[in-house]
C-alpha cells in the first residue's frame, strides 16, 4: 500500500520541521513548503493526500493557495493553520473546501489525531497504554 502524503505549507521553519518529524513519524511521506509557488509545485508534482494550510503566507494568502489546490485536484484534503481569529476568513477556507482549522498554538497532538482521521478513517485506534 502506498503510504499517504502529507504536504506542510508554513512560512515558520520552526513549525514545519516539527509537523515534518512528527507526521514522518506517523508514517506519512512529508513535504514542506514555506510559501504558496513552492506549495503548488509540490501539489502538481506529489499530488499530496491532505496538505497542512497556514492562513497567513508571504505573497500568496492561503486562500488562494486553498483555491489552487481544490482546482488541481479537488479530491486533496485541507486543513487550515492560523495564529489569528479571523472567523471571516476561516468561514471562507471552509466554504472553499477545508476540512476544518487549527488556531497557533495548536495542540499537536490534537492535530495529529485529525489528520490520522482523515487518512486512516478506518484504522482501529490504539488504546491508552497498549
Amino acid at each position: 500500500m502506498d503510504k499517504k502524503k502529507v504536504l506542510i505549507v508554513d512560512d515558520q521553519n520552526g513549525i514545519r520541521v516539527l509537523l515534518v518529524e512528527v507526521f514522518s513519524n506517523e508514517g506519512y511521506d512529508t513535504f514542506q513548503a514555506s510559501n504558496g509557488k513552492l506549495a503548488l509545485e509540490i501539489v502538481r508534482k506529489e499530488s499530496p493526500d491532505l496538505v497542512l494550510l497556514d492562513m497567513k503566507i508571504p505573497g500568496m494568502d492561503g486562500l488562494d493557495i486553498l483555491k489552487h489546490i481544490k482546482q488541481i485536484d479537488t479530491s486533496i484534503k485541507v486543513i487550515m493553520m492560523t495564529a489569528y481569529g479571523e472567523l471571516d476568513m476561516i468561514k471562507e477556507a471552509t466554504d472553499l473546501g477545508a476540512l476544518t482549522h487549527f488556531t497557533k498554538p495548536f495542540d499537536i497532538d490534537d492535530l495529529r489525531q485529525a489528520v490520522n482521521a482523515q487518512l486512516r478513517p478506518n484504522s482501529p485506534r490504539l488504546a491508552i497504554g497498549s
